[in-house]
């Protein structure tokens, strides 16, 4: 690849983003190292429209990255609640934690340093130094993969090793010289508006005189997609326990695995494992259960179908609720807890 063709890649890129970028999201103004990280580690697999109303209530919440830093994790999961993907939260937490301990409450500007950081990867850290400094770091999210992998005809499923370090040479050999902040966004946004997954909008794309998949006609090919396999599915019992002043009997999950740390309700693999729970912690009758309708999640290597029972007016047996994963909670304090969308929205009817 020649010099100008690099040059020409960048520079109408920017021309585009000038006139048709994203100017108005509210991570850009200002744009600070909180803010701009803040909205990279909620903007992974995650849609802008979804993210920016988290965005403002997190910020609200948390107005700094100390605030972050000193607050407890429930109070960091309450407001993360519903955005799904709940180790961002708790890497953001423990991220901002290590701010404020060893980098006076401030991220560091240094990519080793943020590196280091719990869930900051490489093209976090090349995004936070481009777009709150201006340093001259690529980046190589889905947007940016996915940009490349047809501008440059990449074959190849970017999730291997080989040709991700070929995208990520691409992705260096690209930057401009200056206005990195700007740069880095444009990517994203060509990505995101432009060429995207299906259906691109390629004659409105800035750099389509010279993206080998468009004159390939291999747009609709590329990138290539990840060797699929059926995902496997899991069946658990979820108990909807309520006492008789209507709270309901919550349990903190592990602090690894799916949902690790969110309070949810306690569950089991099937009916003789989830009535040795409920004879084990409450007083009453495991048969005289409502059945309500199955609720399922799917996630990214599995599908869950939960079946929730239901009881009211139980009694807990002695010493449960006093648990500190293990408690009585009254509906309308179920918002300052950091609880599994679909669980929320079951307590919520």
């Amino acid at each position: 690849m020649t010099r100008a063709t690099e040059d020409h890649f960048a520079s109408r890129l920017l021309t585009w983003f000038d006139q048709s970028g994203r100017h108005d999201l509210p991570w850009l103004h200002p744009r600070t190292p909180y803010r701009v990280w803040l909205s990279e580690i909620m903007l992974q697999q995650t849609q802008v429209k979804t993210v920016i109303p988290y965005f403002a209530r997190f910020l609200e919440a948390f107005p700094t990255l100390r605030d972050l830093g000193t607050a407890s994790l429930d109070e960091v999961l309450a407001q993360w609640s519903g955005l799904g993907y709940y180790a961002r939260a708790r890497n953001l937490h423990a991220a901002a934690r290590t701010c404020v301990e060893l980098h006076e409450g401030d991220l560091p500007r240094d990519f080793d340093a943020l590196l280091a950081l719990p869930g900051i990867g490489r093209s976090t850290a090349g995004a936070i130094l481009s777009q709150a400094w201006g340093d001259r770091f690529p980046i190589l999210d889905g947007n940016v993969k996915r940009v490349l992998s047809r501008y440059h005809g990449v074959t190849g499923w970017p999730g291997t090793p080989a040709v991700e370090k070929q995208l990520w040479r691409f992705a260096a050999d690209h930057l401009p010289a200056d206005r990195m902040a700007d740069y880095t966004q444009a990517q994203m946004d060509l990505g995101a508006t432009l060429c995207t997954r299906h259906d691109p909008a390629c004659m409105l794309c800035p750099v389509h005189d010279d993206c080998v998949a468009l004159s390939e006609g291999r747009v609709e090919e590329l990138p290539t997609s990840k060797p699929g396999k059926p995902l496997p599915e899991r069946i658990a019992i979820m108990l909807l326990a309520e006492n008789d002043v209507g709270q309901v009997l919550l349990q903190r999950r592990p602090p690894t695995g799916i949902w690790a740390s969110l309070w949810s309700l306690p569950e089991a693999d099937d009916h003789d494992a989830a009535r040795r729970w409920f004879e084990a912690h409450l007083q009453g009758d495991y048969d005289r259960a409502e059945a309500l309708p199955e609720l399922p999640h799917v996630f990214s290597h599995y599908r869950l179908r939960m079946h929730p029972l239901h009881w009211r007016g139980l009694a807990p047996r002695a010493g449960v609720g006093d648990n500190v994963d293990l408690r009585w909670i009254a509906r309308e304090d179920l918002i300052q807890l950091g609880l599994p969308a679909p669980i929320r929205k079951l307590l919520a009817n």
